[in-house]
């Protein structure tokens, strides 16, 4: 039987080791919450799983602390080389509409948004549809995770594997011109011509956007979200659920976007005549899916699952849509040549039938 002596020792030894226990414990969340602080973590499982991980910055650098840096900077080449504007969040901060200059870089500027915001209208000769940039680059280009258009100007030239060269930005505009704006069907049935003002202007705004951005950045939010194919595959039955809930009230419920009293497009048409075609990245799935997870339902993006973005990404590009303006022979050829390997609908037959012929060969949208 134990005595009392033996009591209190064992007591003690059981504290001793409760404390040592305690202490461990400490040091261990010590060291795990530095070691997620310092990104490892996001950057592990963001190489294992291809998803993009959001840490917040602990330390904003807004655009006044640039410009204060500048002046400094400029004044006295020992004082701290300015920064990258950057909220709480980690994203770039590009300028307000406010700080647009006066004068005839401003008004550049200016017709660059326009263009930008009311592509039909400031472009008509060439769009050949009802789609505007605004409607993929949210909140007139300036929208982080939508493809923002800072982050083009500060990325381009660079080489593409669609077209298998070097493209400068004028370039890649003009690729939008021609396949999400479907140039084909337009009055002059072409893309403005390269020099064109239309480009100056587009760039012009970029490039102010792209204030304080180090050139060939690749940012945070650069891009559309990669979202990873989900293990249920896709399926056009569930996205078709998925729309109906959270898309018809805006885009309609047959896809063809709805419109104001005066007759403007609100929110764009997804699929037919009067949507972007089959050679517009935005036709591929898994572009879509990403687009979607991110900036859909309008005013609530990431609400869905991975899953349904998937499902009523494929759901919308499951429907016939313009041809791709590179098709110049049968849809089998055009799919070897161009979309081999890619998640899309383009040479498959649905419903019996056979998708990548285009809006202008089929009946109805």
């Amino acid at each position: 039987m134990m005595n009392n002596g033996d009591r209190r020792s064992a007591h003690t030894g059981t504290l001793r080791r409760a404390g040592y226990a305690a202490g461990l414990g400490i040091l261990l969340f010590s060291a795990g919450y530095g070691i997620y602080e310092s990104g490892v973590i996001g950057r592990l499982y963001s190489a294992i799983s291809g998803k993009t991980v959001t840490i917040p910055s602990a330390a904003p650098y807004s655009r006044a602390d640039m410009e204060a840096a500048r002046k400094a900077y400029a004044k006295d080449a020992k004082a701290s080389a300015p920064g990258m504007p950057v909220g709480a969040d980690g994203y770039y901060i590009p300028p307000a509409e406010d700080d647009i200059p006066k004068g005839p870089y401003g008004d550049a500027i200016r017709r660059g948004m326009k263009i930008f915001t009311d592509t039909g209208a400031m472009v008509k000769d060439h769009v050949g549809n009802s789609l505007a940039c605004a409607n993929c680059h949210l909140d007139s280009g300036r929208r982080e995770n939508a493809a923002p258009m800072w982050a083009a100007y500060a990325s381009y030239p660079a080489f593409r594997s669609k077209t298998g060269t070097i493209s400068t930005l004028e370039d890649r505009i003009m690729g939008c011109f021609t396949y999400s704006m479907n140039a084909q069907a337009s009055s002059s049935g072409k893309p403005p011509p390269a020099g064109s003002d239309v480009y100056r202007d587009l760039m012009t705004y970029m490039a102010w956007m792209a204030d304080g951005l180090p050139a060939g950045n690749k940012p945070r939010g650069a891009l559309y979200p990669k979202v990873a194919k989900p293990k249920d595959d896709y399926d056009v039955g569930r996205g078709l659920a998925v729309y109906q809930q959270n898309c018809a009230l805006c885009h309609g419920p047959n896809g063809q976007g709805t419109r104001e009293a005066n007759g403007k497009m609100r929110f764009p048409p997804l699929w037919g005549a009067e949507s972007y075609n089959w050679g517009a990245g935005m036709a591929r799935i898994d572009t879509a899916a990403g687009f979607i997870w991110a900036n859909m339902p309008l005013g609530k993006p990431y609400s869905l699952t991975e899953q349904e973005a998937w499902d009523v990404a494929a759901f919308i590009n499951s429907h016939e849509r313009p041809k791709d303006t590179r098709q110049t022979g049968t849809v089998a050829e055009a799919l070897e040549k161009y979309h081999e390997g890619e998640q899309s609908y383009y040479g498959k037959v649905l419903g019996g039938k056979l998708l990548g012929v285009g809006t202008d060969a089929t009946s109805g949208p």
